[in-house]
C-alpha cells in the first residue's frame, strides 16, 4: 500500500506575536504542490513498526515523524498490528517545504487504511498536531487559511494555476535553521492578517457573484483572461498581495535566499516568495517554458528544483 506525501508552500505569512508559552501566533495561507515523497507500508501481524528509506537519512530513527506518527496512531487506535514502512525521500530537509511533516501526514492516512481503522480526517488532523503544526493541514491538503501555530484550519476551496502556467520550486544551496528566522523576524500584530483576509473575502464575493460560480472558479477564469483588469484578477496571483515576514530575517544573514527570489522576477515569474521559514522560493510563471529556463538558470545555485503546480483531491 503506497501514499503520496504532497509538499506544501505559503502563499502569506505572517508573525502576529510571540505567546507566554514561547510559540508564535502567525497567519497564512497554505497550498499543497504536486511535489513530495512516498510513504509505503507492508502489513505486520505483531506489533513492530519499522522503517526503511530509499537512502539513509541523518538522524536516529526515533526523531523520524514517519515514525512517530505511527507509534502515535497505534497508541491512539490502541491497535496490536504493526507495520514495516518504507519511506522514499526526495524532499529536501530545512526547505520551509514541510516535507517531514508530508511525510508523516501521508502515515497518518496510509495507517489508517492498512489497519483498517476508518478514522476521519478531523481525528487524524488531532493526532497530527502534536507532531508539528504543519502536519495537521497536511493530512487533508488543497488551500487553507491556517492561524495559531498553524493548527486552526479553516479549508477553502482549493486553488488552481490558470491554464498553461506553472509553478516553480527551488531550494537554495543554503538551509535556514528555524530558530533563526524566528529570532529576528518583527511581530506585526493581527491587523495585516485580518486585512488580508478580508481582501480575500471580498475579492472571492465579488469574483462568485460576477459569474454565479464558486470562488475558485471564478478566480480561475480570471486569471485565464489576460484582458481583465488586476482588480479582477485573483488575490493570490496578485504580486502585491504575497507576503512573508520571515523574509526580513533571513534574507540579510542568507543572501542566496533573497539572490534566488531576485532571479526568479528577473526570469520571468509573475510572483515569488520564500515559502516558510526558508529556505526555498517559489514562482509562478505564465508558462511552463518560462518555469524550465529559470529552473536551469537556477541549478548552480540550487540543492533541489521542481516544476509543478498546485495539488489537492
Amino acid at each position: 500500500m503506497k501514499e503520496y506525501a504532497p509538499a506544501k508552500i505559503n502563499l502569506f505569512l505572517d508573525v502576529i506575536r510571540k505567546r507566554e508559552d514561547g510559540y508564535h501566533d502567525l497567519g497564512t495561507v497554505f497550498q499543497t504542490v504536486d511535489a513530495g515523497d512516498t510513504v509505503e507500508a507492508t502489513l505486520r501481524e505483531d506489533d513492530e513498526i519499522r522503517l526503511t528509506y530509499n537512502e539513509p537519512q541523518n538522524y536516529p530513527l526515533e526523531s523520524d515523524l514517519v515514525f512517530k506518527a505511527a507509534k502515535a496512531l497505534k497508541e491512539f487506535a490502541k491497535c496490536n498490528l504493526g507495520a514495516d514502512i518504507h519511506l522514499t525521500k526526495v524532499m529536501p530537509l530545512g526547505a520551509g517545504l514541510g516535507g517531514g511533516s508530508a511525510d508523516a501526514a501521508a502515515t497518518l492516512r496510509l495507517l489508517n487504511k492498512l489497519w483498517n481503522l476508518s478514522l476521519p480526517f478531523e481525528t487524524l488532523e488531532s493526532i497530527g498536531a502534536r507532531l508539528g503544526a504543519d502536519v495537521p493541514f497536511l493530512v487533508r491538503g488543497g488551500t487553507a487559511f491556517a492561524e495559531g501555530i498553524g493548527e486552526k484550519l479553516t479549508f477553502v476551496d482549493p486553488l488552481d494555476l490558470p491554464e498553461g502556467a506553472a509553478l516553480l520550486i527551488a531550494t537554495p544551496l543554503d538551509a535556514v535553521p528555524t530558530k533563526d528566522a524566528y529570532a529576528g523576524v518583527p511581530k506585526s500584530g493581527p491587523d495585516r492578517w485580518e486585512q488580508y483576509k478580508a481582501a480575500w473575502a471580498a475579492h472571492s464575493s465579488v469574483s462568485a457573484q460576477s459569474t454565479g460560480a464558486t470562488a475558485a472558479q471564478s478566480a480561475k477564469a480570471a486569471a485565464q483572461d489576460a484582458t481583465q483588469s488586476e482588480s479582477a484578477t485573483p488575490l493570490f496571483l496578485q504580486s502585491k498581495s504575497y507576503f512573508n515576514a520571515f523574509e526580513v530575517s533571513v534574507f540579510p544573514t542568507h543572501p542566496l535566499v533573497a539572490e534566488m527570489k531576485q532571479k526568479f522576477i528577473e526570469l520571468g515569474a509573475d510572483v515569488a516568495l520564500m515559502s516558510g521559514s526558508g529556505a526555498s522560493v517559489f514562482g509562478i510563471f505564465k508558462t511552463k517554458e518560462l518555469a524550465e529556463k529559470a529552473a536551469a538558470a537556477m541549478k548552480p545555485i540550487s540543492r533541489y528544483q521542481t516544476v509543478t503546480k498546485f495539488w489537492h483531491r
